[in-house]
C-alpha cells in the first residue's frame, strides 16, 4: 500500500465534499473541521488537482506502486475526487461574468465606459493563470516595499500597521485600508486580502493591513476606534509614502468588514474618535469581504451596520459566498437591499457562487475576479468624485 499516496489523496478528498457543501460552522459538530478541510479545496481546485492528485499518481504509477487492490482504490479514489474539483473549478470559473453583472447593476450600463481614461487603463480582464494554478499561496511581488509595524496607536502591537507601496513610490496615490476578520478575538495584519493589497499596490495604490485590539480585553466600540485611528494616522502621514490620502477607501474581510462598514457610516462621528474628534475620518468608499452584518456580541442594535445606513452612505462593494458556513448569505443580501433603499450612493453586491468565507486568503479564480472588481469600482467612484455630480 502507498501510503504516501494515499495521504496526498486522502486531504483532497476530504476537504473536496466539504468545499461542494459546507456544514453549519457554529452549529454542526463538524462544522469547524468541515470548514478548514473544505476552504483549501474550494478556493484552490486546479492546485489541489494538480498537487494533491494529478502529480502524486503520476509518481505513483512511475514507481510502480500501484500493483495492488488497495492501490487501485486509491487511484479510483483520486478520480471520484477529481470529479468533485472539476465541480467546483466550474463554479468559480463562471465568477467573472457574474461579478460583471453584479457590476453593471450596481454602477449602470455602460459603467466601464464611464471611467476616466487614465484610470481604466490597465484594468485586468483576464486572471493570473500562471500564479492561480501553480503559486496561489505566494502573495508578495518584487515590485511592492511592504513597510511593517509603523504605530497607529498605543496600544502596543495591536495598534501597528503594515504599509504598501510600490517601489518607485509615485505621488499622489490613492489609499486603500484593510482589517483582517477574526469575529474580534483572533486574527492579525499580513494575512488577509494580501493579493488585493500587493495587487493594488503594484498599480501605484498605498496600501495598509492593520491590527487592531481584541476581545476580551477590548470591546465594541474599542475596534472601531482604532480604524478611526488609522484613517486619522493616513491623513497625517501617508503622503510620506507617495499618498494622496484625499482618496481614501475602507475594507475588511469578516470582523474586519463589520468594521469597515461601521466606519464608512460613521465618518467624522465624534463619539467615535474620543481625544481626536476633529481629525478626518472621512473615506471614499467601502469594501465589504464576507462580512458579518448583524450586532456586536451581547449589544444593542446600535452596533450594526445597518442601524448606521444614511443617505450620505458612500458608495460600497458587497462580496458574499452562497455557501458561507460562518454568515448565511441572507443577511448579506438585506443589509445591500437595506443599503439601496436608503443611500443616495452607488452599491454594488455580488454573490460569489460556491463561495467560502475566507475566499480572499488566496490568489484564487474566485478572489482574483473580486480583485479586478474591487479595482474597476474604485476606479468607477475616483471617476465620479472627479466629475461634480447634479
Amino acid at each position: 500500500m502507498p501510503f504516501g499516496y494515499l495521504f496526498t489523496v486522502a486531504l483532497a478528498a476530504i476537504g473536496t465534499p466539504f468545499a461542494l457543501r459546507p456544514l453549519p460552522f457554529f452549529t454542526h459538530p463538524l462544522g469547524r473541521p468541515s470548514y478548514y478541510f473544505g476552504l483549501a479545496a474550494n478556493e484552490l481546485p486546479f492546485a489541489a488537482f494538480f498537487w494533491m492528485l494529478l502529480l502524486p499518481t503520476a509518481l505513483a504509477f512511475a514507481e510502480g506502486d500501484i500493483d495492488s487492490a488497495g492501490a487501485w482504490a486509491i487511484v479510483a479514489l483520486a478520480a471520484l475526487t477529481a470529479i468533485g474539483l472539476a465541480v467546483i473549478a466550474y463554479r468559480a470559473m463562471g465568477e467573472r461574468a457574474r461579478i460583471e453583472r453584479a457590476m453593471t447593476e450596481g454602477l449602470g450600463t455602460g459603467w466601464r465606459a464611464a471611467i476616466d481614461a487614465d484610470l481604466s487603463a490597465g484594468l485586468r480582464r483576464r486572471p493570473p493563470l500562471a500564479r492561480i494554478l501553480f503559486l496561489p499561496i505566494f502573495r508578495r511581488r518584487p515590485d511592492v516595499r511592504r513597510v511593517a509595524n509603523l504605530a497607529y496607536g498605543d496600544a502596543g502591537r495591536r495598534n501597528l500597521l503594515d504599509l504598501y507601496h510600490h517601489r518607485s513610490r509615485p505621488s499622489g496615490a490613492p489609499v486603500l485600508i484593510h482589517l483582517h476578520g477574526g469575529e474580534y478575538s483572533g486574527g492579525h495584519k499580513n494575512s488577509q486580502s494580501l493579493p488585493l493589497l500587493y495587487h493594488l499596490a503594484g498599480r501605484g495604490w498605498v496600501t495598509i493591513s492593520a491590527n487592531y485590539r481584541l476581545r476580551p480585553q477590548a470591546q465594541h466600540p474599542d475596534h472601531l476606534i482604532d480604524l478611526k485611528k488609522i484613517i486619522a494616522w493616513v491623513r497625517e502621514h501617508a503622503h510620506q509614502y507617495g499618498a494622496d490620502p484625499s482618496t481614501l477607501f475602507v475594507a475588511g474581510s469578516s470582523a474586519g468588514g463589520h468594521m469597515a462598514a461601521l466606519a464608512a457610516l460613521t465618518q467624522n462621528d465624534p463619539a467615535f474618535q474620543p481625544g481626536f474628534e476633529d481629525a478626518d475620518t472621512s473615506v471614499t468608499g467601502a469594501i465589504y469581504l464576507n462580512g458579518w452584518y448583524g450586532t456586536y456580541f451581547g449589544q444593542g442594535p446600535e452596533s450594526s451596520p445597518l442601524a448606521h445606513i444614511a443617505p450620505d452612505a458612500p458608495p460600497f462593494l458587497v462580496a458574499h459566498g452562497d455557501l458561507d458556513p460562518q454568515v448565511p448569505v441572507a443577511e448579506a443580501r438585506h443589509f445591500a437591499d437595506q443599503l439601496r433603499q436608503t443611500s443616495a450612493a452607488p452599491v454594488v453586491y455580488a454573490e460569489l457562487r460556491g463561495g467560502n468565507h475566507a475566499f480572499d486568503l488566496y490568489h484564487s479564480v474566485r478572489f482574483e475576479a473580486v480583485v479586478d472588481a474591487i479595482e474597476g469600482f474604485t476606479a468607477w467612484v475616483r471617476s465620479r468624485e472627479r466629475t461634480p455630480q447634479h
